[in-house]
C-alpha cells in the first residue's frame, strides 16, 4: 500500500509541475513510469495492468484522431478559417463567426486537433487583414473548449466520462445543449467587449508560401465529413458500440488510395494515449488500496462538492487526470454531464487548464505574438467564471 500511495503521490505531483526535477519527462513520461513502477515492484502483474485500461475509451480516442488526420490532410481545417477571416465584416462579427464555426467543430472533431489546425492560420490571417490577433485566439482557445463540452466526443474527457459510465450521447447532448450555448454566447461578449481596446497592427506578416497550410481537397473532406456525419447519427439513434462504430469509421478512412497510412497515423497523438494508459494503470492500483475511496468519501457525493473539486483539480492536475480521480464519486445522475462540463468548461482559466490554450498560445508566438499568462487570464478568468456560472445554475435547475 506504501509503495502504491508515494507511486501516485509521485505521478500526480508530475502532473501538477507538468515534469519532475531533474529529470526530462513530461506529463505523458512521469504517468508512463509510474505505471512501470508499479508493474517492476510487483504491486501490479503485468496482465493487472493490462485489464485495468479501459480499451473502449483508447478505442474511441484513437477512431477519432484518425477521423480528425483526414480532415486536417484533406484541408478542411485550412479552408473554413480562410473563409471566416476573409468575411467582409467587422471585428466583433468577425469574432462572432470564428467562435460559432470552432465550437461547431470541436463538438464533433475535439477542439485540441481544432485548436492545432486552426490557430496558426487564423492568426496569419488577422495580421494580413491588419488587426490583432490576440483577441480572435483567445476566441479561438475559448470557443473550442466551450464547444467541446457539448458532445461526448468533443474532448478526451468526455469521451472517457461518457465510455466509463455508459452515458447516452442524445441524452447528454441535450443536458450539455443549453449552458454551452450561452456561455459560447458569453463568451464572445467579454472578448468583443474588450476588442475596442485592442490597437490595430500596423505592420502585417509578409504573405506565407502557397505550401505552408494543407491544400484543400473536396473528395478527402467529403469521405471524412460523411463518416463523422454517420458516427453522429449511430450515436444518437443506434445502441451500437461507440468504440466499435468509431473503430469502423476509421478502418474505412485509412483504406485510401491517395492518403497513405503513415501519414494519417502520424497525426495520431500516441503521447495522448500512452497517458491514459499509464493513468489508467496507477489510477487502478491507488484505488485497490481503498485510500481513493476513502478520499472521496471525505469529498462527499454532494453536486456542490462535485462542482468544486472538478474546478479546482482540473486547473491542477489538468482535466484528464482530475476526471480520472473523480470517476469513482460519479455515483449520482448528475455527476457525469456535471464532471464533463465543469472539467471542460474549468479548462478556459488560465493557459495551462487545457492542452487547446497551450497550443494556440504556442502557434501565436511563432507567429512572433505574444500571449502571456496575465493577457490570457484578462479573457480566461471572467469567460471560465460565466460559464462556470451558467453550468451551476443550469444544475441547480436540473438537480
Amino acid at each position: 500500500m506504501t509503495l502504491v500511495a508515494v507511486v501516485f503521490a509521485i505521478v500526480y505531483l508530475g502532473m501538477i509541475l507538468g515534469g519532475l526535477p531533474f529529470l526530462q519527462l513530461d506529463r505523458t513520461g512521469i504517468a508512463l513510469l509510474g505505471a512501470i513502477a508499479l508493474v517492476a515492484f510487483g504491486a501490479l502483474t503485468p496482465e493487472e495492468a493490462a485489464q485495468s485500461i479501459h480499451l473502449p475509451t483508447l478505442l474511441l480516442l484513437f477512431s477519432f484522431m484518425v477521423l480528425s488526420a483526414q480532415m486536417r490532410l484533406g484541408g478542411f481545417y485550412t479552408w473554413v478559417t480562410l473563409r471566416i477571416a476573409a468575411l467582409p465584416v467587422g471585428p466583433a462579427a468577425l469574432l462572432a463567426a470564428a467562435m460559432a464555426a470552432v465550437a461547431a467543430l470541436s463538438a464533433v472533431f475535439s477542439n485540441d486537433v481544432v485548436c492545432l489546425a486552426v490557430a496558426p492560420v487564423l492568426a496569419d490571417a488577422c495580421l494580413r487583414r491588419g488587426i490583432d490577433p490576440v483577441p480572435y485566439l483567445l476566441g479561438l482557445a475559448c470557443a473550442a473548449n466551450i464547444g467541446s463540452a457539448a458532445t461526448l466526443i468533443g474532448n478526451p474527457q468526455n469521451m472517457l466520462i461518457g465510455q466509463v459510465l455508459d452515458l447516452p450521447f442524445a441524452a447528454y447532448a441535450l443536458e450539455a445543449l443549453v449552458p454551452v450555448l450561452v456561455s459560447l454566447a458569453l463568451a464572445w461578449a467579454i472578448i468583443a467587449w474588450r476588442l475596442q481596446e485592442v490597437p490595430s497592427v500596423k505592420t502585417p506578416l509578409p504573405e506565407r508560401r502557397e505550401d505552408a497550410y494543407a491544400s484543400f481537397d473536396p473528395w478527402q473532406t467529403a469521405k471524412g465529413l460523411a463518416v463523422a456525419a454517420a458516427l453522429v447519427i449511430v450515436f444518437l439513434f443506434t445502441s451500437w458500440p461507440r468504440e466499435v462504430a468509431a473503430l469502423t469509421g476509421a478502418g474505412l478512412l485509412l483504406m485510401s488510395r491517395r492518403l497513405h497510412s503513415n501519414k494519417m497515423l502520424g497525426l495520431v497523438d500516441w503521447e495522448l494515449l500512452v497517458l491514459f494508459i499509464g493513468l489508467f494503470v496507477v489510477n487502478h492500483a491507488f484505488q485497490a488500496t481503498g485510500l481513493a475511496a476513502q478520499a472521496l468519501a471525505a469529498l462527499g457525493t454532494g453536486a456542490g462538492s462535485l462542482f468544486v473539486a472538478t474546478l479546482v483539480l482540473s486547473n491542477v492536475v489538468s482535466n484528464v487526470p482530475a476526471v480520472m480521480l473523480l470517476l469513482p464519486a460519479a455515483t449520482e445522475p448528475f455527476a457525469g454531464p456535471m464532471l464533463a462540463l465543469v472539467s471542460t468548461l474549468a479548462g478556459n482559466l488560465l493557459i495551462v487548464g487545457s492542452i487547446a490554450n497551450i497550443i494556440v498560445v504556442d502557434a501565436a508566438r511563432r507567429r512572433g505574438v505574444e500571449i502571456d499568462w496575465r493577457r490570457h487570464a484578462l479573457t480566461g478568468v471572467p469567460v471560465t467564471l460565466a460559464s462556470l456560472a451558467v453550468a451551476g445554475a443550469w444544475f441547480a435547475m436540473r438537480i
